[in-house]
Formats: C-alpha cells, structure tokens, sequence
C-alpha cells in the first residue's frame, strides 16, 4: 500500500515556521488504526486523512488525528486542508466534511505552493465552566497569581468542538516566562484533554492584538491551535464592548518555540449575542512524498 502526502506550515507564509501538518491526500480504506499508527508515525502534533465527501456539493471529508487520539475538529489542519484543495482543484471556495459538522472554507491563491484560508467555525464557542483557583493555576504555570487575569478577563473553560481552559495573564513578559509544573497540571486542567490556552494583549506589537502559548493535548507545547483560537472567540465576544458589529484580532503563537504562527479570528454579534465566528491564516507546502506500508 502506498499512500501520498503533503507537508505544509500552517498559520505562516514562511516554510519552516508556522505549525506542522501532513496530509495523506487518499485514505479511503484506510482503518482507523492504521490512521492513528500512521499519525504516530508523522508525530506531529496532527495528521489529515482526506477521504471522498459524502454529499455531492462537498469538496471533501477529513479525519484528524494527533499522535495519541482523533479530534472531531482543529483548526490549522481545517486550514491547512482548505489550502491543499484550493491549490489542488483550483477553487475559491470548499465544504470539508469534519466529525463535528461541515465547515466552509474561502481561499485565496498566494502562489504554487501556498494560500490563505478563512472557514466559519461550525460550532460557536460555549462557555464550560469558570476557573476560581487562581493559586493553583498560577503554581500549574509557573507565575504569580497576582500575573493572571487582565482588564475583564478572567480564566474559563471553553469549547467550540475542542475544551480549552482559557488562561488570561497580565502581559507578554508573563507569557514568555510561562514554566509548567507537570506534577499538577492535569488536576489544575482537568477537563478533556488537560489542555491551557494561555493568552494576553500585546499593546506594544505593532503586527498583532493578542499573544498565546497553547500547553496539552499530549503534545507538550503547540506552536499554532486553531480550535484553542476557536474557544477564545466565545471568551473575547463576552468582552467586547459592541453590541451588534463585527470585530477581528490578528493574534501571534508559537514565537517563544521559533515557529511564530498568525491566527486570524473574527466573530460577529447581533444584540449582544454571537451569531458567527471565523478562523483564518496561510498555509504553505513545504513538501510530499510517499508512504510505502507494503502489501
């Protein structure tokens, strides 16, 4: 059995930097353990298996798997995903087949080998639960407890397909000296995945609104999490002063690991209330090749 693949950095235009992602271009036929066997193989921090759609208007269907399980939904494989198929049938436009529902992605060509992509989330964040233990998730941090929480922002537990405990600290000094306790962490993150969307504004970045540093999911540090910047639209639409109107933080990951990634993320209200939230950055392939699994 053969099976083709492409590498691309996803949330970048730079190849090299960004968040990793493979994508095995035809995996009808494939078991869901031998999806996961080869994720594991890849060890990124997720894999793409593309499969033929199941409506006749779809583009395409997904599964999306990290080393460790199968995730229903993420976000820089949707992107990354959105980008191969806007290059590959050259489209503007493509509806992608995901466990947690069809997501629609617009794309824009940048060149032969790289694009941007934009998709409508297609579950609007929920808020989980709030998070009150400030000493503890300072300790699971390694900060103070007086570095958490900035303006309004308090630390939650939010999902829009994927949990994340949302973590607001001061500022981007405190993001940057962020020191995990892993003797405590799944007891401070005890929801799903035990994963920390850590977050704060950047005043002084020219280039971006909000910084993050994403911690979990079995893969230690993630460079660039779609679904994290997911979660965090329900957070920051709680904050946000309009009532109805349409507001868009451009927001870094990844700088402190050398893989800076730029995320995107858009939502709308109307009457207070969010009505639709999108995810968006540029994906670049960076390579392809083939796996030869044998007979």
């Amino acid at each position: 059995m053969k099976l083709h693949y492409l590498l691309l950095d996803v949330f970048t235009g730079t190849p090299l930097k960004g968040n990793q992602l493979a994508v095995v271009t035809k995996a009808d036929g494939l078991l869901d353990g031998e999806m996961q066997a080869i994720a594991r193989e890849f060890n990124l921090s997720e894999t793409v298996f593309m499969l033929k759609p199941h409506g006749e208007r779809n583009t395409a269907a997904i599964r999306i798997f990290t080393p460790h399980e199968e995730l229903p939904f993420a976000g820089h494989p949707t992107i990354g995903t959105a980008v191969v198929l806007g290059l590959n049938k050259k489209v503007t436009a493509v509806r992608i087949e995901e466990q947690i529902g069809l997501v629609t992605a617009l794309f824009e060509k940048i060149d032969k080998r790289s694009g941007e992509a934009r998709f409508g989330l297609p579950k609007l964040p929920s808020r989980v639960a709030s998070m009150r233990d400030m000493a503890s998730i300072a300790e699971a941090l390694g900060i103070e407890a007086d570095d958490i929480g900035f303006g309004e922002y308090q630390p939650a537990v939010f999902t829009a397909g994927v949990p994340y405990h949302l973590v607001p600290v001061r500022n981007a000094n405190v993001l940057k000296r962020i020191n995990i306790n892993t003797a405590i962490w799944n007891e401070v993150f005890d929801h799903e995945h035990h994963s920390a969307y850590v977050f704060t504004q950047t005043p002084d970045e020219p280039n971006n609104d909000l910084a993050a540093r994403m911690f979990g999911m079995g893969v230690g540090e993630d460079p660039g999490t779609g679904s994290a910047a997911a979660a965090l639209i329900g957070l920051l639409s709680e904050q946000a002063a309009l009532a109805t109107g349409q507001t868009e933080f451009v927001l870094r990951q990844g700088h402190e690991m050398g893989r800076p990634c730029r995320i995107i993320v858009q939502f709308r209200k109307d009457q207070g209330q969010l009505v639709h939230g999108t995810i968006g950055g540029t994906a670049v392939v960076v390579g392809e090749g083939e796996l030869d699994l044998g007979d």
